[in-house]
């Protein structure tokens, strides 16, 4: 079966472009059942059909290709999203900006002109000015070539985004064109791994000028080495690749995960073309909020840290808390991480002050009673299975792991690494039953282990994994476990012997 196909209407549609061993007739795909049995790569589609609209030959081969988990370029979404133009205008507010600034540089040297449009192939430009605008439309609405329309009335707004037919293109249009779909994806005109042993293509998603990443250079380096050994080829990508990801087979996420920032949406973009993804979008959602993990393990009866959830500052719960906890207390951001967005109050006045200030930023502020200990064990999960375990000591003189006021290379604590069969069974234990609650991907659980209660303090979904650290003991094997929990998801996967 071929891993990728293009398809069009007529092969004379494509005479303008390269020859290419891909090229496939819409209705050859429509009608051959054998494009619908399981393969062990996902097959990629360009859908390069003159018309997209509702139960048209585009329509249904998107359509069709989804059925058939292909990855289909433009998806059903995408075709439904441009056919309600009142709903992908409202979607394009955030944009706003760039439009502007397009659009006043494109007209700086005349005047009168109240509309105009221009065109993007891949989220490419032919006009340098439109680059960054066509880019920021690609990203959200994937189709192979779209005439953007902008009109001013009291401001510069996009008019209308329509998809633009191949047949259409003149003869310098058609130039670019090809262009802009090598650069997309090269694959396009040749069999991926010809005669190179990879089975996998991974995006590892990282930001290089990040202060701290999960995962640091050495360890990114023997993900890199291992995975290759293991018939994987990976490709570190950053957040101006999300258009991307439609080249790969799995995504796995090296950069801290947040809902406010690019990594959910890649997360959720790779999920909805159907990559294998660490981490998943479910699993980000659930670990970045306090709120829904300290409710999870509330009602599923899994020890944690004393802890309330306040939505004012008010004198009545200011005097509850006090009550509950006495001094000194943590206070926390539900979506804080790496120990940002939590604060230690000595007293009322403290609590007043910080709590007002963390109400500016949050309805609810989670607060907890202070258990001083000199470590917290961090459980590392794969999948339903413990993969390390370490303890992480408090930064010196701090009462966390991570002080932020110290200089970048003394801003966290020491820590040890045990074998899992080292490690208290309640603490295990612990780690896997909260993890069960959130899915199967990796997760880094926290815990204080006090008086033999194993009381978690935050269940992570981006855990760190550094060299000489958390593979400390396993070594070489942690790497490969990784690598084997997105391999295992692939059809008729059979570890190399």
């Amino acid at each position: 079966m071929k891993d990728f196909i293009v398809l069009v209407d007529q092969l004379s549609d494509w005479q303008a472009f390269y020859p290419s061993e891909h090229l496939m007739l819409a209705k050859d795909y429509l009608f051959d059942l054998t494009l619908g049995a399981k393969s062990k790569r996902p097959t990629r589609v360009i859908n390069l059909c003159k018309s997209y609209k509702y139960l048209s030959f585009g329509y249904y081969c998107s359509l069709l290709a989804e059925s058939r988990a292909h990855r289909v370029i433009p998806s059903t979404k995408t075709l439904n999203d441009l056919s309600k133009k009142r709903l992908y205008l409202y979607n394009l507010d955030e944009v706003q900006e760039v439009v502007e600034e397009a659009a006043k540089k494109f007209t700086l040297n005349t005047s009168g002109v109240k509309s105009f449009a221009f065109r993007s192939y891949f989220g490419q430009s032919k006009d340098p000015l439109f680059s960054a605008l066509a880019q920021e439309i690609f990203d959200q609405f994937p189709c192979p070539v779209l005439e953007i329309r902008l009109n001013l009335k009291k401001m510069w707004k996009i008019e209308s985004i329509v998809p633009v037919a191949i047949t259409d293109l003149n003869n310098a249009e058609e130039e670019f064109f090809g262009k802009s779909l090598e650069n997309f994806s090269t694959k396009i005109w040749r069999l991926p791994h010809q005669g190179s042993p990879y089975i996998f293509d991974l995006a590892i998603l990282v930001d290089p000028n990040e202060k701290l990443p999960p995962s640091d250079e050495k360890s990114l380096k023997e993900f890199e080495r291992v995975f290759k050994e293991m018939g994987i080829y990976c490709e570190r990508i950053t957040r101006k690749d999300i258009t991307r990801l439609n080249e790969f087979d799995g995504l796995f996420i090296r950069e801290t995960t947040s809902i406010k920032n690019h990594t959910y949406a890649f997360s959720l973009r790779a999920q909805q073309e159907g990559l294998i993804v660490i981490d998943d979008p479910e699993s980000i959602l659930k670990c970045t909020n306090k709120v829904f993990m300290h409710n999870l393990m509330e009602r599923n009866q899994i020890p944690q840290i004393p802890s309330l959830f306040v939505s004012d500052a008010s004198p009545k719960t200011l005097a509850k808390l006090e009550d509950s906890f006495s001094f000194p207390m943590v206070l926390k951001i539900p979506d804080g991480s790496f120990s940002i967005g939590v604060k230690k109050v000595d007293n009322k006045n403290e609590l007043e002050e910080v709590l007002q200030d963390f109400l500016k930023q949050s309805a609810l502020v989670l607060i907890q009673k202070f258990l001083p200990t000199d470590f917290d064990w961090r459980i590392g999960v794969l999948a339903g299975e413990p993969l390390y375990a370490c303890k992480y000591f408090m930064s010196r003189g701090h009462w966390q792991i991570y002080d932020h006021n110290k200089d970048e290379n003394d801003i966290s604590g020491d820590s040890e690494t045990y074998a899992i069969s080292d490690v208290p069974k309640e603490i295990i234990q612990t780690a896997k039953k909260v993890c069960d609650l959130v899915g199967k991907g990796l997760y880094g659980v926290d815990i204080k282990f006090v008086e033999g209660v194993s009381m978690v303090v935050e269940v992570n979904d981006n855990p760190s994994i550094d060299s000489g650290i958390e593979d400390l003991i396993l070594k070489e094997k942690l790497y490969q476990k990784i690598g084997e929990a997105f391999l295992k998801q692939l059809p008729n996967y059979s570890p190399r012997t």
